[in-house]
Order: C-alpha cells, then sequence, then structure tokens
C-alpha cells in the first residue's frame, strides 16, 4: 500500500466527497477539504482536518490558494454541480458556472498541486466524473462538463504520467446524495429498473474507488475511468 500523508478534497463536506474524507481519516491521513461552507460538517474540529472555505467560481484565486498549503500528496477532484436546466433555457450565467466549477477549477487545482508532486517524482490524482460524461445528459451543460473532466484526465495521464503522478477518474451513475434531487421522480424509477441490483449507488461505494485508485491502484493504471453504474448504462 502507498503511504499518504496529505490529501486535498474538494467538495469533501457532504455526498460523496464526504464519504472520501471519511475513508481517507479513517486510514490515518491528513485531510484538507475546500468547499463553500461547512454547515453541520461531521468532521469541522478533528485533530486531521483542515478546513477551507473557498468558492471553486474563483478559478483565477486557485493558486493562491494551492500555495498557502503544505505540498499535496492527493488531490481529489470531487466538487461539481448540475442544474438540471433544458438546452433552450440554459441562463449563460448558469453555463459559465458550471464550466468554471466542472472544468476549469479542476484543471487549474492539478496545475498547480502538480508543480509539488512533479518534483518530488510522486502524486496521485483522482477526478470525479460521470456517466453522464459517456453516455450524454438531459442536462446537456453538465454531460459536456463531465465529458471534460473524462479528457482532462486521460490529458494530464499523458503530460504527467513520465514524472510520477498517477491520475485517474471515476464515473458513477446516480448516487444517494443530494444531487438526486433534481432527478425527475419517473427517469429515478426508470433507473432502478434497469440496474442489477435495484437501487443506486452509495457514497461509500464511490469513495472506496476512489480511494483505491489514490492509494493501492497500480502505477500503470493511469489515465483510465472506471465506470461504477451497475449496468443502468450500456454503452
Amino acid at each position: 500500500m502507498i503511504k499518504i500523508n496529505t490529501v486535498l478534497i474538494t467538495g469533501g463536506n457532504k455526498g460523496i466527497g464526504l464519504a472520501t474524507t471519511e475513508k481517507f481519516l479513517n486510514a490515518g491521513n491528513t485531510v484538507i477539504v475546500v468547499a463553500r461552507n461547512f454547515n453541520n460538517f461531521k468532521f469541522k474540529g478533528h485533530p486531521r482536518v483542515e478546513i477551507i472555505e473557498f468558492d471553486l467560481n474563483n478559478v483565477a484565486g486557485i493558486p493562491d490558494l494551492i500555495a498557502q498549503l503544505s505540498s499535496i500528496d492527493i488531490l481529489i477532484n470531487n466538487a461539481g454541480i448540475m442544474h438540471a436546466l433544458p438546452y433552450d433555457n440554459y441562463p449563460q450565467e448558469k453555463v459559465d458556472e458550471i464550466i468554471k466549477i466542472n472544468i476549469e477549477a479542476p484543471v487549474a487545482l492539478i496545475k498547480e498541486v502538480s508543480k509539488s508532486m512533479i518534483s518530488e517524482g510522486f502524486g496521485r490524482i483522482v477526478n470525479n466524473a460521470s456517466i453522464a460524461g459517456e453516455i450524454g445528459h438531459p442536462d446537456i451543460w453538465y454531460g459536456i462538463s463531465k465529458a471534460g473532466v473524462i479528457n482532462m484526465t486521460k490529458s494530464f495521464a499523458k503530460i504527467l504520467g513520465a514524472s510520477g503522478v498517477v491520475i485517474n477518474a471515476v464515473a458513477a451513475g446516480p448516487v444517494e446524495t443530494e444531487m438526486l434531487n433534481v432527478i425527475p421522480e419517473q427517469r429515478k424509477k426508470d433507473i432502478k429498473k434497469a440496474v442489477y441490483t435495484g437501487r443506486f449507488a452509495h457514497p461509500d461505494e464511490v469513495a472506496n474507488t476512489i480511494y483505491w485508485l489514490a492509494t493501492e491502484c497500480p502505477e500503470y493504471i493511469n489515465g483510465t475511468c472506471i465506470d461504477i453504474n451497475n449496468g443502468a448504462f450500456p454503452r
């Protein structure tokens, strides 16, 4: 098992991010959580958790954010948003927001965090994509942004792999998180009928996969995207 010291998780305050934070903490790591707010965050005050309130809309502020931190061994680009708006009534400010948070911010974080990884000859990065990035989505900008996450994973693996940095992604189907609230009930019923186990994924199932990619996964698995959809969306 790879020994890890410091992990940076965006959106590590709830949902999949919270389950991922807990997974790394239970393994003895120090975790830096970046999120917009920490209302009811269960690990506030934990001795191995540093919380940073930061809006990833502020892409220009990411270099200064990373500069104030110690070197990061693992980066988990988990934070993401979905607006669930129709393609023909999608305000430009909403397009700008989803592109900034889902694509521009992860790219900026990889760019800044990888500097110390390159100098140390080691680093692990895991991006939280979505099956929407592979098969499309009713929220077209969400699907487009998650396709971008998958592509950035493969592109950065080509760029950083020779420096000892391993970067992969996960692409889950619907997960039992707050994001389910924007999915119409009929669509949720249809998805449950299609999957093998008749349920949505649990956050810890995605978190366990993220943890494996960030720790025990062989170095030769680099630039991949692991699907976590239980057969709901065959390609």
